[in-house]
């Protein structure tokens, strides 16, 4: 008895031997698939660079909202030192320096706050996904190449 012969793989399968051609239907189902991946993999690319951007919107957003808060506080404070500006003219204290110079300390901070807000903002403005369109435009490149 002859053990049975067992058939020779399908071409393009796992066990392919080295240098045997694909048939074009092969080929065309390995490139869709190749595409696929490809194209899954440029949306998450894009969506990871959009998530990085906007995180980087929200922090700026944040340090302007606080710049903001800062900005009322020195206001108050000038507005304090105004009080006691008119009470000094109607008196002899000097107690509004006191509330000027702690109004410019605040504007100090609002400013600082509100360059650090502008560096955020514009780290992360527009949110684009340029990584993902850059990459994009290389594997179009790369495919319009093969097809000459």
């Amino acid at each position: 008895m002859s053990a049975p012969e067992t058939p020779p793989p399908g071409p393009g399968g796992p066990g392919t031997p080295p240098g045997r051609d694909q048939s074009v239907g092969e080929l065309v189902v390995d490139v869709s698939e190749r595409v696929s991946t490809l194209v899954r993999e440029e949306i998450e690319l894009a969506k990871t660079e959009i998530r990085e951007k906007v995180s980087k919107l929200i922090q700026g957003s944040i340090v302007g909202i606080a710049a903001a808060v800062f900005v009322v506080m020195g206001l108050a404070m000038v507005m304090h030192a105004i009080a006691w500006a008119l009470n000094d003219y109607l008196f002899s204290d000097h107690v509004w320096i006191g509330f000027a110079i702690e109004g410019a300390f605040w504007f100090v901070v609002a400013g600082i706050a509100g360059l650090i807000a502008k560096r955020a903002m514009e780290a992360g403005a527009p949110p684009t996904p340029d990584l993902a369109i850059e990459e994009a435009r290389r594997t179009k490149e790369t495919l319009e190449a093969g097809t000459r």
